[in-house]
């Protein structure tokens, strides 16, 4: 049983980092397009320049789409992660300890969904896994499995 949960762990991994990136977009979309229900669900947007509300949407447009396609994927989570950090205690916690209390559980899975994928990269389907199989270069992974000695 843990074998097959392990083969599949890449894919498991891939529709995750796909499904954080996405929404995470959605959010940066919605504060600053107004689309989707807009800035705080009430059609509204983030006023241009605007700190830090602004900045968060671009960096939740721009970070989610990147992490939603797989391309550069660590450091748009890591940046993205941070960014999520900041809101959380800046915004979130002077309002209450807790993120149930203060609102905060949005931002705080995003910054971990998101400080995870700096660890363990896109997985399965991002296109950064396309250009490096297509510039013929190999995966790290499979450079340290083979430089790793086999016990006898």
């Amino acid at each position: 049983m843990s074998g097959r949960l392990n083969s599949a762990q890449p894919y498991a991994l891939g529709l995750f980092r796909i499904v954080v990136g996405l929404l995470f977009a959605c959010h940066g979309a919605a504060a600053l397009f107004g689309v989707l229900g807009g800035a705080g669900g009430r059609g509204g947007t983030a006023e241009t320049g605007a700190w830090p509300h602004w900045y968060a949407a671009v960096i939740e447009l721009v970070g989610g789409s990147l992490v939603l396609l797989g391309l550069g994927t660590r450091a748009a989570a890591f940046i993205s992660s941070g960014a999520m950090a900041y809101a959380y205690f800046s915004v979130h916690q002077p309002e209450a300890l807790w993120p149930l209390q203060n609102s905060g559980e949005g931002a705080a899975m995003y910054c971990w969904a998101m400080f995870l994928l700096v660890f363990t990269g896109s997985g399965a389907f991002g296109l950064d896994r396309l250009f490096t199989l297509r510039n013929g270069t190999r995966p790290a992974e499979q450079l340290t499995a083979e430089r790793t000695p086999v016990a006898a």
